[in-house]
């Protein structure tokens, strides 16, 4: 049986009740959709998709093995792309799950205005409280500090008692790259994808490379180091920060970051299924 699809409410099962259990989580973000597949335990397998490619979406589908109605729970913030794929759902019958509000989800927002704060970083914030509250009932609390390097790149607090502070939001590599492509006579578009480049270019490319991938890493540590000194000056000593790092430039920028920082692939993917989960 085919299930209609719902938005903002579960659908009613057959025979009582609502569903619960959530197959995928879809983030809808402004060039990529990322998809994720959950289980008890959180996100098991996840995959980044082209938007507006309904034939992309079915082979991912078919890729995992997942056949007949499911339950999605869909979150982003790029509505443009987030129509396309309810319109594709829609055809399939499928169950959502939208989270399109930040009271929605399990965190209390601190920035303001808190609806205007984009929900990926908020799911990124439920995902890392839920990381480091796990078996810490005997331990100091802990604030936490999330990169998310992708179009944009954000760098956001999460105090000790797990709100949300606000952060900083700044041009991703491919941003800056296409800038000095679009608003120059001659640099080239350059797309480097060296996870640690010699900070001395010797030929434009390299020098753009260079500059780019620095630059942001340069922007992060700064970012880190006065969030966390702010806060510790409001908050006292209180136990080691975690730093968590994830998006599609998360790999390139790891090693380039001045703290010990976890890097999570699925952090946006495990929020979202958290707070989805919460709300049943």
């Amino acid at each position: 049986m085919l299930i209609p699809i719902c938005v903002d409410a579960y659908a009613e099962a057959p025979g009582g009740g609502t569903f619960v259990n959530v197959d995928v989580v879809a983030d809808v973000g402004n060039s990529r959709i990322k998809w994720g597949v959950c289980a008890k335990q959180g996100v098991t397998a996840s995959a980044s998709l082209p938007p507006g490619e309904p034939a992309a979406w079915d082979a991912r589908l078919s890729d995992w093995g997942l056949t007949g109605s499911l339950i999605w729970a869909i979150g982003g913030v790029h509505p443009g792309n987030l129509e396309g794929l309810l319109e594709w759902l829609r055809g399939r019958g499928d169950t959502v799950r939208l989270l399109n509000r930040y009271d929605q989800l399990p965190i209390k927002v601190l920035a303001d205005p808190p609806e205007r704060v984009g929900l990926d970083r908020l799911f990124n914030a439920v995902a890392a409280n839920a990381r480091l509250r796990r078996g810490a009932k005997n331990r100091r609390a802990r604030a936490a500090v999330i990169i998310d390097a992708g179009t944009a790149v954000t760098v956001d607090l999460i105090s000790p008692d797990g709100a949300f502070e606000g952060g900083a939001i700044f041009p991703g590599r491919r941003l800056m790259a296409a800038a000095l492509h679009d608003y120059t006579a001659l640099l080239p578009l350059v797309l480097g994808s060296e996870a640690s480049p010699p900070p001395v270019g010797k030929n434009t490319t390299t020098a753009i490379e260079a500059g780019i991938h620095y630059a942001v890493a340069g922007g992060i540590n700064q970012l880190i180091r006065r969030q966390l000194g702010a806060h510790f000056q409001r908050a006292g000593r209180l136990a080691k920060p975690a730093v968590f790092l994830t998006g599609g430039d998360a790999p390139l920028l790891q090693h380039s970051i001045d703290y010990r920082a976890v890097l999570w692939p699925e952090m946006t993917l495990e929020g979202l299924r958290l707070s989805a989960e919460a709300l049943s």
